[in-house]
């Protein structure tokens, strides 16, 4: 393999740090589009028989149902069915609304009806905060553990924040991707979503840790400096890392093009992790502890 990793780890830095950058800013700019798992509201689908109306059509049938209904989210979906995200509504005005819609087309059957309130909405999104936060910390204390009988020449400890650092990386970049998807295409985000960010860091951390371990096992078996020594490190295990993402990736496509859409945020999420967290783990994660190893060197000249 031709390409060294280690040796042109500040360009790998510099692509990261734009991306992170970026990301960053578009959160700080729009943040996320939250949809009614977060925010309450009501989640209501519908099928028409025959062909289905226009959004604008639909629309119009909405603002003369007699009901006052805010700011609609009207998503078609496969050829027949159209879902709505409205605002709470309570048994009256959902029988009002789905009156209306039969009124002006025949055959029309209700689906679904979801309605979240907004205390459950707030408890949802403290849930998945704190998942996160537990999670990440439950990462860094495995880690540790694993590495444990790591000490020179670069403490166990540290490789355990490598590795949350990647968590960060692999999981920022899909937020801000999603956030700027939320601001030009009004992309909303949900509990789907949440679970792909979990999904994502198990992923990212298995092939970091599979990287790091590989070093951990050539550090009493091959001699040089520790940059040569990861640099073999990431060159065994590279065609293993890109060889699984590619397979996880092709299924994923494949889901994103053809299943429903109601699948298409946790499958676009998932696909934005995994190619980052493939990069990640080899262009990232080792080449930090070498940096970290060298500055550390130093310090101490």
């Amino acid at each position: 393999m031709l390409l060294h990793v280690v040796k042109l780890r500040r360009l790998w830095y510099v692509v990261s740090g734009v991306t992170i950058g970026l990301s960053i800013a578009f959160l700080a700019m729009w943040g996320l589009k939250q949809g009614i798992d977060f925010t309450g509201g009501t989640l209501m689908a519908v099928r028409f028989e025959g062909a289905r109306p226009s959004s604008t059509d639909v629309q119009r049938i909405l603002d003369t149902s007699g009901v006052e209904l805010g700011s609609v989210v009207i998503q078609p979906v496969a050829d027949t069915d159209m879902q709505f995200r409205l605002k709470p509504l309570n048994e009256d005005q959902h029988t009002h609304v789905l009156t209306a819609l039969k009124k002006a087309y025949a055959g029309v059957s209700e689906l679904r009806f979801d309605a979240i309130g907004p205390v459950v909405g707030e408890e949802l999104r403290k849930k998945s905060i704190e998942g996160l936060v537990i999670t990440l910390l439950a990462i860094l204390i495995y880690v540790a553990y694993v590495f444990r009988k790591v000490s020179a020449p670069v403490q166990s400890w540290k490789y355990g924040l490598v590795t949350i650092f990647t968590a960060f990386h692999d999981v920022i970049i899909p937020m801000g991707v999603f956030s700027w998807l939320g601001h030009v295409r009004d992309v909303e985000v949900g509990t789907t979503f949440i679970a792909a960010i979990l999904t994502i860091l198990g992923y990212s951390i298995t092939d970091t840790i599979v990287v790091l371990d590989r070093v951990r096992e050539n550090l009493p078996k091959r001699s040089g400096s520790f940059a040569d020594i990861v640099e073999a490190s990431v060159h065994q295990t590279f065609l293993r890392s890109l060889n699984t993402s590619f397979a996880t990736l092709l299924t994923l496509v494949a889901v994103y093009l053809f299943g429903g859409s109601s699948l298409h945020e946790f499958t676009l999420t998932l696909i934005i992790g995994i190619a980052v967290g493939t990069y990640s783990s080899i262009f990232i994660a080792s080449p930090l502890l070498v940096s970290w190893q060298l500055w550390i060197q130093k310090r101490r000249a």
